[in-house]
């Protein structure tokens, strides 16, 4: 199964393949727990879908850091639209005042400029990220200024497609959490890790579907 999806770099459009674990793993949670077995089916055919392009993956979660998903939706239609073709040299060609202009922090500006500056300068091992294991990828992303645990653990999700991803530092996974499974409930680390152990080895999905239960629509 493949959905159609616009290819936010200016591009033409591109299919976005159903990760392979998806079916198995919904299948496999259904049959777990007991949460995800109503929550699963509510959401039909739906899926995680991935961005393929890891310098415009990074760079939108660094758009998305501390900021309500429409802001970092309008910021980074503004971006496309000042930069059709988003690669590293073209960002590093339009500088630090274009970035502003469409309504990035200076912080943020200068974080987005450093990844581009670590992508056209290959500091960066992108090529080989496919073969890592998670917490080798986050190793060497979290050393790129702006790039936190939180982005890294993004990137695994939405780039490398990688199945078992518990993004602790999300405040949606734990609201989620909080409102599927403690009735409200405030709830901490201890109790996420706590539930999400009947998750694994597909925790990633686990997440993506709580994430559905508040925004029942994905924000590509």
């Amino acid at each position: 199964m493949v959905l159609q999806s616009r290819d936010k770099s200016g591009g033409s459009s591109r299919q976005v393949a159903l990760p392979p674990y998806w079916e198995e793993a919904k299948a496999e949670l259904m049959r777990r727990d007991r949460i995800m077995n109503k929550l699963i089916p509510q959401f039909g055919d739906l899926h995680l879908v991935g961005h393929d392009d890891p310098f415009i993956t990074l760079a939108r979660s660094i758009v998305n850091q501390q900021v309500t998903p429409k802001a970092a939706n309008a910021a980074w239609q503004k971006l496309l639209v000042a930069i059709p073709k988003f690669t590293p040299a073209l960002v590093m060609k339009a500088g630090a005042e274009e970035l502003a202009a469409c309504g990035l922090s200076k912080r943020k500006t200068e974080y987005i400029l450093d990844l581009a500056d670590n992508f056209k300068a290959k500091k960066v091992h992108a090529a080989q990220w496919h073969e890592m294991e998670d917490e080798a990828v986050i190793a060497e992303l979290v050393q790129i200024r702006g790039i936190t645990r939180w982005t890294a653990e993004m990137f695994l999700i939405f780039n490398l497609l990688r199945p078992n991803v518990l993004p602790l530092d999300d405040p949606r996974l734990i609201e989620g959490i909080s409102h599927n499974y403690f009735s409200g409930e405030p709830v901490s680390r201890s109790d996420a890790r706590e539930v999400s152990a009947n998750w694994e080895p597909y925790r990633t999905v686990a997440t993506w579907y709580l994430w559905r239960s508040l925004d029942p629509v994905p924000v590509e």
